[in-house]
C-alpha cells in the first residue's frame, strides 16, 4: 500500500466505477466524487493497494464539518477494490491502514456509511447521537479517535454531491 501518485488518478477512477458498477447501494457517482475531492485539495489522504504494478484498490479520506463545525473528523470513502481481486483483504488492509494514518495524525474520529457487519470489525459503531441527513442509522457510523465521541449532524465536503 501506498499513497496516491502524481498519475494514478485515471487508474483510480477506472477501479472506482468498476468496483461501483454492480454495488446494490452505489450512486455511480464514486469516482466522480473522488476526482472533485482531489480538483478541490479536499482529499486528504489517497492510499492504493497495488499488486503487480496494477492499483487493486483505493480508500479516499476527507474532512467532514459536525453541526457545521471542523473538529478533526473526516469521512472514509469511497473504498474501491478490484471486483476480481475482493474478499482477499485488500479492503481491510486499506481501512486499517488509514485509520492508523488517522489516529497518528491527531485526528479526532471518522465517519463512513456502509455495511455494519463489514465496517464493525475496525470498530466503527453505530450512534444515532452522530447522523448523517436521513440515511438509516446503522449504515451511518463513526470511531471516534482522539476524545469524546461526537454528536450532531454530518456533513460531508461539496464534492461529495459531483456527478
Amino acid at each position: 500500500m501506498r499513497d496516491e501518485r502524481d498519475g494514478d488518478a485515471a487508474a483510480i477512477a477506472a477501479l472506482t466505477t468498476r468496483a461501483f458498477a454492480l454495488a446494490e447501494h452505489a450512486s455511480g457517482t464514486e469516482a466522480a466524487i473522488v476526482d472533485a475531492l482531489r480538483a478541490a485539495g479536499a482529499l486528504t489522504l489517497s492510499l492504493v493497494a497495488v499488486e503487480d504494478g496494477a492499483i487493486v484498490g483505493h480508500v479516499a479520506l476527507s474532512p467532514v464539518r459536525i453541526d457545521g463545525a471542523a473538529g478533526g473528523w473526516f469521512g472514509l470513502g469511497p473504498l474501491s477494490v478490484d471486483p476480481a481481486r475482493q474478499r482477499r483483504g485488500i479492503g481491510a488492509g486499506l481501512v486499517e491502514a488509514a485509520i492508523a494514518r488517522l489516529r497518528a495524525s491527531g485526528a479526532a474520529g471518522c465517519v463512513l456509511f456502509g455495511d455494519p457487519a463489514y465496517y464493525r470489525r475496525f470498530g466503527f459503531t453505530s450512534d444515532p447521537t452522530l447522523h448523517y441527513g436521513d440515511a438509516p442509522s446503522p449504515y451511518f457510523q463513526n470511531l471516534p479517535l482522539a476524545g469524546p465521541a461526537a454528536r450532531g449532524q454530518v456533513s460531508y465536503h461539496p464534492a461529495f454531491d459531483a456527478g
